[in-house]
């Protein structure tokens, strides 16, 4: 990718959560302890995916991806977080910052896409118990993975190439931790019309599909569920269904807010920023850890296997 920019600016400044010297230092060891957990959390499940044959099902492929995922959003924006929470000058050339906007856009838009297939994977699950084996077979899996990956590369390669074109001569000062798309653009001095356009579009479509899908599915496993005759049988829907709503309801409550709201680098725009790109990574393998007795059963068979090894 070829950066076309004529700027008289080579470098923004990222000031981040906080300009106070006292309450820096408290902020890295946070974030710090955040994404240590974030890469720990994540790196487990995909490792005890990949080690029990237990887990080697339709849904537990896409949790897989989601750690992924998670490990990869919160890689993109953390890590310069906690650089410039120690550094004094807190800048980030505007190469970097559009390659920066370019992997929030694309994490975050695969993220998207893949709770929307995982949110279908549990509608042929509950509502279709006894074909759900047939219809998630391993070659459909691949393809919604893929398609989730292809499209989301492909919505955020469209909108970075408008941003490439843009001309930066205002105040080069970014109210914020990590660059977005919107942040970005309010800074240019050039047209912007047709980057809020496509932006407009393609967030919107993408929002409203995904959420659509995931509305649509959870709307027939909730008529399903309450079909049930059984107290047990449909307490233990529903338990299958509580992890993935929980994430859904994290990240597209906090990504939709950040993205409808005007970039002015208020602390309701940071705070939800913070959420989805950050406590939202580290907070999913808690929440597919406590509350699936599949994984909590697999990761005792893991440890187990290791004990008796250590031991022999």
């Amino acid at each position: 990718m070829v950066l076309r920019n004529h700027s008289t600016i080579t470098d923004f400044i990222l000031l981040g959560l906080s300009d106070d010297p006292h309450v820096q230092p408290l902020f890295f060891m946070l974030f710090l302890m955040v994404y240590l957990l974030t890469i720990m959390g994540n790196l487990m499940m995909l490792l005890l995916i990949r080690a029990d044959s237990h887990l080697h099902t339709s849904m537990y492929f896409f949790l897989g991806h989601l750690s992924f995922l998670d490990l990869c959003i919160s890689s993109v924006t953390v890590p310069k977080l906690l650089e410039n929470l120690l550094s004094k000058t807190k800048t980030i050339s505007v190469r970097s910052c559009v390659a920066q906007s370019f992997f929030v856009f694309l994490t975050g838009g695969i993220e998207g896409l893949l709770l929307s297939v995982m949110a279908y994977d549990r509608y042929a699950a509950i509502c279709h118990p006894l074909r759900y084996g047939q219809i998630m077979s391993k070659q459909l899996c691949m393809q919604l993975v893929w398609g989730s990956w292809s499209l989301g590369f492909l919505d955020a390669l469209i909108n970075i190439l408008l941003t490439l074109n843009l001309v930066f001569c205002d105040t080069p000062i970014i109210h914020h931790f990590s660059c977005e798309l919107p942040t970005i653009l309010a800074l240019s001095c050039s047209d912007i019309s047709r980057n809020i356009t496509v932006f407009l579009c393609s967030s919107v479509f993408h929002a409203l599909t995904t959420f659509l899908l995931i509305f649509i599915s959870y709307s027939r496993i909730i008529s399903t569920i309450l079909s049930i005759n059984s107290t047990t049988g449909s307490s233990k829907a529903f338990s299958t269904c509580s992890s993935h709503l929980t994430t859904v309801s994290l990240f597209y409550g906090s990504a939709l807010l950040r993205y409808l709201i005007p970039t002015s680098g208020s602390p309701l725009e940071l705070i939800f920023s913070v959420q989805y790109s950050v406590i939202t990574p580290m907070l999913n393998p808690l929440i597919y850890s406590l509350k699936n007795n599949n994984v909590k059963a697999a990761l005792r068979r893991t440890l187990g296997k290791h004990l008796k090894h250590i031991r022999g």
